[in-house]
C-alpha cells in the first residue's frame, strides 16, 4: 500500500516510545507505528510484533540505538528488520529509503523561516514520500506547506487533544502522529 492510501485509510498515527506504548497500539485502529524507541538488538523483534499485528512500522532510523546515520543503516533496517519504513531528519536516509522501496518520511522541526526554506529545498532535492512537520500545532505553517506540496503531510509533535487533530486537518495535513494514547482510539 502506498504512503498517501495508507495515510487515507488511518489518518491517526501511533508512535510509540516505550514497551508499553507498544502493547496499547497494538488495541488501537492506528494501522501505521512510528518507533521513537529501540537498539539494534532488539528493534527486529518490535518489528515483527506490529507486522504481526497487522500494521505497518516505520522506525526512526535517528532514535534507534547503535544505528548510524550513513545508507548502511536504512539497508540493515530494511534486510534485518523487514520495516516497512523509516522516519529521519537526515534527508539521505529518507533518500535511501524511498530507493529501496520503503516508506520514507523527512520529518522537519519548524523553528523559524529558514528550517521551513531548508525544507522546501530537501522536498525538491530528496523527493520523500511524506513529510512530517513538527510541532503539528502550527495551522499557519501547515496551510503554507500544503500550498506548496502535495507530499503527504503529517502533523506530529505536542498534538495534545481532538481540537489539535482538527486543526492540524482543517490546515491541510493528511495525518498526525502523536504518543498521546488515548488519541489513538478516537
Amino acid at each position: 500500500m502506498k504512503a498517501m492510501e495508507l495515510l487515507e485509510t488511518s489518518p491517526v498515527i501511533a508512535a510509540v516510545k516505550d514497551e508499553n506504548g507498544l502493547h496499547k497500539c497494538f488495541e488501537s485502529d492506528c494501522q501505521m507505528v512510528f518507533v521513537l524507541y529501540g537498539n539494534i538488538l532488539n528493534i527486529g523483534e518490535i518489528v515483527r510484533q506490529i507486522k504481526e499485528h497487522g500494521k505497518y512500522a516505520i522506525v526512526h532510523a535517528d532514535l534507534a540505538q547503535g544505528l548510524s546515520s550513513r545508507d548502511i543503516a536504512v539497508d540493515f533496517l530494511k534486510q534485518n528488520t523487514f520495516a516497512d519504513g523509516i522516519i529521519s531528519t537526515k534527508p539521505l536516509l529518507v533518500k535511501r529509503a524511498v530507493e529501496l522501496g520503503l516508506i520514507g518520511v523527512q520529518r522537519t522541526f519548524i523553528i523559524d523561516s529558514l528550517a521551513k526554506s531548508t525544507m522546501k529545498k530537501q522536498i525538491d532535492t530528496f523527493h520523500p514520500d511524506v513529510v512530517e512537520v513538527m510541532p503539528g500545532v502550527m495551522p499557519k505553517v501547515l496551510k503554507e506547506i500544503r500550498a506548496y506540496t502535495n507530499i503527504p503531510i503529517i502533523a506530529g509533535g505536542l498534538i495534545s487533544d481532538k481540537k489539535d487533530i482538527i486543526a492540524a486537518f482543517s490546515a491541510g495535513a493528511d495525518a498526525i502522529s502523536t504518543t498521546k494514547e488515548e488519541l489513538w482510539f478516537m
